[in-house]
């Protein structure tokens, strides 16, 4: 079963960004369970909704059995965000298993991509279906990304992954096997060709999408050779 781990506000303009925390976490989290990797998935921007760079939220995908599991990765959760607390940020946590997570969390993260959203929203929403939810500093606003995140996380086709296998230690261009190898599903161009061979050229490192469950690769070909489209 997966556990899906979503973050929000937990950063300020000076200080290092949620996806950092998120790998902390992620890393805290892999001593005692897998974790599968850790998506972006991108919120609605609107003057009324207060964000440091892009209002985007970042959820940890782990795999673990039951109410334990789920329970014990929250604490580890909470305990290093309170650990990390960055001042003026508003950290806010979410943690529910793959089938807490039905159509009402699922509709309230396509809903933060569209509409302002409150926390008694989420609380509300949270409440109803088993989620952990906590803001633990702040406004604690933090805790309508969080829930936002992981509803969009469930549903297998929203975001892109930040960290997935060995992904962030590749860079500038790979071969196709060799991202297969390092934790990538598919490389597909954009209308539709399953590639198997050659090389991709990437910035940073590969950021597949979050597509029917999988890590997919987007690219098109520029100059002779292949390109990452970032895609979520």
């Amino acid at each position: 079963m997966t556990i899906y781990l979503g973050i929000d506000d937990t950063d300020t303009l000076e200080q290092p960004g949620t996806g950092k925390m998120a790998r902390i976490i992620a890393a805290r989290i892999s001593l005692e369970y897998p974790v599968h990797g850790i998506t972006r998935h991108q919120l609605l921007v609107h003057p009324s909704i207060p964000y440091t760079s892009h209002n985007s939220s970042a959820v940890i995908h782990i795999t673990g059995d039951g109410i334990p599991a789920r329970d014990r990765v929250f604490y580890i959760a909470k305990n290093t965000l309170q650990e990390c607390y960055i001042e003026g940020s508003d950290p806010g946590l979410a943690v529910g298993s793959g089938t807490q997570i039905g159509s009402l969390v699922t509709s309230f993260g396509v809903d933060a991509q569209k509409i302002v959203l409150t926390q008694d929203q989420a609380l509300m929403v949270a409440a109803e279906n088993g989620i952990l939810l906590e803001g633990l500093a702040g406004t604690k606003d933090g805790i309508i990304g969080a829930l936002a995140g992981i509803g969009l996380a469930a549903t297998g086709n929203d975001g892109r992954f930040i960290m997935k296998g060995r992904l962030r230690t590749l860079t500038s261009a790979q071969r196709v096997p060799d991202l297969l190898n390092a934790g990538i599903d598919v490389v597909r161009t954009l209308d539709g060709y399953e590639l198997r061979e050659g090389e991709v050229a990437f910035r940073k490192f590969p950021k597949p999408a979050l597509i029917e469950g999988k890590a997919i690769l987007f690219v098109e070909q520029r100059n002779g050779y292949y390109q990452e489209v970032i895609r979520g």
